[in-house]
């Protein structure tokens, strides 16, 4: 409910808007409110709302990318899997771009079902970009890639992570011919000698192939993370059945050199290892009113005469639905934050509020619990003893987030309680 609350306001400020128009004594009718909420943001504000929300989303600061190209193999591949895990009846997000057929896996950037079964149990997906620039010699029989993992959130474990290379359709001088791709961990450099290396990963291809070829590099990540001064990146070797190296490209490896929709990536599926506490100030926050309520007066249930009375007013009394505890409409747009060159998607959430009248009598549509009840009661006769129930969210969901970090890579994390999907008195 806290969250909730502090988005509310970090969304659109209205609350500092009808706060003042309350100190002039103005009745805000809902075109008002409206009108309040759509103002133009000052400087201060826009300020305030992304600090809010920022730390809503647990990030320190603005990330700010040095490079926001969205057309590139893991930006794509991210944007499949945020799609996969959107809500039935939400809106797809997407870019224009082709996709061939593949058979190594189902389309350039479709979502296998192992992918499918590690984010549904993940609460963070992160992909990197390789950092080796392309090789210019021709003649060169590897590939080597490197992915910096010092930006991993603390708190987070690798549950699975995945290398991902493509590899083209290959017609001639290969027809026949069958491959084995080599992933190899480099373990320590010879200068001008053959590298240290440890076996990881291989596969079996054919030149007609074309897809994405995915290995596995649980284990590796996870000893890189642990110790970072012991990644000193892959090598890819490809081999003919005789045993004879072949040139990757040749052979239809795309590799840091091809087009930005096909190159290597590697991608990271996290699991929180801890719960996450609240903030200082709304921990403190709670516990000062709980103190304070605690010190006060206790209040007993209404008296069997007390509450024949009530229903005897009950069915006088009706109140407004309008006026009634309920959700109401509360969009946040990330752009207009000014923050569409780094949150990939989505461009905006509905997050909704809850608002509204708990008063007696509480109708079925208030959802209201035993306890609220009792307390509307007890409000009703002595309104002096105790407050009316509020009115608060019931239900919340999450959402997802895709965006760029400081570094390029991408990330798509889960954030629980972001959107009311129901109110009730309580």
């Amino acid at each position: 409910m806290f969250t909730l609350w502090r988005l509310r306001v970090a969304a659109v400020m209205v609350c500092s808007v009808v706060a003042e128009a309350s100190s002039l004594n103005l009745t805000l009718d809902g075109e008002t409110r409206a009108a309040l909420a759509q103002r133009r943001l000052k400087t201060q504000e826009r300020r305030e709302i992304q600090r809010e929300i920022l730390s809503l989303l647990g990030l320190p600061h603005r990330p700010r990318p040095l490079v926001r190209e969205k057309q590139t193999a893991a930006p794509l591949y991210m944007l499949d899997l945020y799609n996969a895990i959107l809500p039935e009846g939400e809106t797809r997000s997407g870019y224009v771009h082709s996709r061939q057929p593949a058979s190594a896996t189902p389309g350039p950037h479709a979502v296998a079902p192992q992918d499918s079964r590690f984010l549904m149990d993940a609460d963070m997906v992160m992909s990197f970009v390789n950092l080796v620039e392309p090789e210019e010699e021709p003649r060169v029989f590897h590939q080597y890639h490197r992915f910096d993992l010092s930006r991993i959130p603390d708190g987070e474990v690798i549950t699975a992570a995945e290398l991902r290379i493509y590899k083209d359709f290959v017609r001639e001088r290969y027809e026949n011919e069958t491959f084995r791709i080599q992933v190899y961990q480099l373990l320590q450099e010879q200068g001008g000698r053959e590298s240290e290396m440890f076996l990881l990963s291989s596969q079996m291809v054919w030149p007609a192939q074309a897809g994405w070829l995915v290995f596995d590099l649980t284990r590796t990540t996870n000893y890189w993370v642990l110790h970072p001064s012991q990644n000193l990146g892959l090598l890819v070797i490809l081999e003919s059945m005789d045993g004879e190296r072949v040139n990757p490209r040749a052979a239809g490896l795309v590799g840091s050199r091809g087009p930005q929709s096909k190159q290597p990536f590697v991608v990271a599926f996290f699991k929180a290892t801890g719960v996450r506490l609240r903030s200082a100030r709304s921990a403190s926050g709670h516990k000062q009113r709980n103190q304070s309520r605690s010190k006060g007066p206790k209040h007993t249930a209404p008296s069997s005469q007390e509450a024949l009375k009530l229903a005897e007013t009950a069915e006088n009394v009706s109140v407004d639905p309008k006026q009634g505890c309920k959700k109401r409409e509360l969009y946040v747009s990330f752009r207009d934050l000014g923050w569409q060159d780094w949150i990939i998607a989505p461009e905006g959430y509905a997050a909704y509020y809850c608002e509204g009248e708990c008063a007696f009598p509480l109708n079925s549509y208030m959802n209201a619990t035993n306890h609220a009840i009792v307390q509307t009661l007890v409000h009703f006769i002595n309104p002096e003893a105790v407050p009316k129930p509020c009115c608060a969210p019931t239900q919340l969901h999450g959402i997802s987030v895709l965006y760029f970090d400081d570094s390029s890579n991408v990330i798509l994390k889960k954030y629980r309680n972001m959107v009311v999907r129901a109110c009730g008195c309580h």
